[in-house]
């Protein structure tokens, strides 16, 4: 009955259905087959989306969309310009930083991938960049996203497991900042290699406009960690302040967000928002079959029994991790592998929030790899060029994403450090 359910559910997965129906067509087929009454199908999405925790996720979303609706990602991108536009490559070295910047808004890869990219592609190019190497350098940088709080795969992981979220956005700070600046240095190599250009050094005037320019955004994400780590408010609660802060600076700071505008942004973030919940709902009734077959412990034993050794388990679940994150989105695939996995590596030792980081790292490098990642996907298309092309391009990028990744999994204080500091 295992076998029909993961069967059923990679098939329709290849068939281009979406993912989220693809869990829910699959779970209906085996609870038919298996002859369970379909009264669990509602209980059980019920079940996934009744906790306090997740609201705050359609509230970072629309807290990032109003941000971006005020301009923001030309502040950042104009901010990073200024302090590295005169290295050679220094607009490429500019796209990376002006995604650890706008990771700490949006809190999810492709809103940064098209945010940044429809402006950091166009103006790559026009300067001489090649249209592959644009395309990589946006796709690959965006993955920092879910990684810099805030970020709606950290909030999955605590919802799933009752991990503090607070713990988790502040694990992601150093693997975030590291996977920033890894990503640098094959773009300033490649960069002088080919001689891209390089632009006038700014004046520190210059640079501090752009940065007062940017300020405001900026902070946002220093008041979400202050306050929650403080105690001072909930996840959810932090979202809220989120949304009224980034009206306010819309409104009456940034002046380019208007009242008119506002509904427009929450239609577009409810239909996000929608989707993540519905994928949610159908994750945790797939995931409730699973237990009911007990794979969870299938697969543990099974991991367990080819090596006890940790150094071992760790490298075949980051193959398995970089496996499905090729093909399946993140956060489905947190819902359904996190409660397999957990186990897996509490046994060995490995400490939950350090384990939370390593999955959603390893998940959101599958973003920018073939067949189904969608950052690449974008990318390429704002580019106006072939996927093979920015594949190849991708190469070094996802070298240095793989090596940020080992890392961060076998050297435990790259995340435990900072949490450390608040206990």
């Amino acid at each position: 009955m295992a076998a029909l359910l993961f069967i059923s559910f990679i098939a329709l997965i290849f068939l281009g259905i979406p993912v989220a129906f693809s869990l829910g067509l699959s779970s209906l087929l085996y609870l038919i087959i298996a002859d369970i009454p379909l009264s669990i199908i509602p209980q059980r999405m019920f079940g996934g989306l009744n906790s306090f925790t997740l609201l705050c996720i359609p509230g970072f979303i629309l807290a990032g969309n109003l941000m971006n609706s005020s301009g923001i990602t030309d502040r950042i991108i104009h901010f990073a310009n200024s302090i590295l536009g005169h290295i050679r490559g220094g607009l490429g070295l500019a796209n990376v930083g002006a995604s650890m910047g706008f990771a700490g808004i949006s809190g999810t890869a492709l809103a940064d991938t098209a945010s940044i990219g429809s402006v950091m592609i166009p103006a790559m190019k026009k300067q001489g960049y090649g249209a592959g190497f644009s395309s990589a350098v946006t796709a690959s940088s965006s993955v920092v996203g879910p990684i810099i709080p805030p970020s709606l795969p950290m909030i999955m992981v605590g919802t799933l497991a009752a991990i503090s979220i607070g713990d988790l956005f502040v694990a992601g700070i150093i693997p975030g900042v590291l996977l920033t600046l890894g990503l640098m240095i094959p773009t300033y190599i490649i960069s002088v290699k080919r001689n891209y250009p390089k632009g006038e050094r700014s004046s520190l005037k210059e640079v501090w406009t752009s940065f007062t320019g940017s300020f405001w955004a900026l902070f946002m994400t220093v008041i979400i960690l202050y306050g929650i780590l403080g105690g001072y408010f909930t996840p959810t609660e932090a979202s809220i302040i989120a949304v009224l802060y980034a009206i306010f600076v819309g409104l009456f700071i940034y002046k380019q967000l208007s009242i008119k505008d506002i509904p427009g942004v929450v239609l577009k973030s409810m239909t996000s928002a929608a989707s993540i919940m519905l994928l949610v709902a159908f994750a945790n009734l797939f995931g409730w079959i699973m237990t009911r077959e007990q794979i969870p412990q299938m697969v543990a034993e099974s991991i367990l029994s080819i090596s006890p050794n940790e150094v071992v388990v760790i490298l075949l679940i980051l193959l398995l991790l970089l496996f499905v994150g090729t093909f399946m989105e993140t956060i489905a695939a947190l819902v359904i592998l996190f409660p397999v996995l957990l186990p897996v590596a509490t046994q060995i030792g490995m400490d939950p929030v350090q384990f939370g980081v390593v999955m959603v790292l390893a998940l959101v490098l599958g973003l920018m790899t073939p067949p189904v990642g969608v950052c690449l996907f974008v990318a390429a298309q704002i580019g106006k060029v072939s996927m093979g092309k920015v594949v190849r391009e991708l190469i070094p990028f996802f070298a240095v994403g793989i090596l940020v990744l080992l890392l961060v999994a076998f050297i435990p204080q790259v995340t435990l450090y900072l949490p450390s500091l608040l206990d």
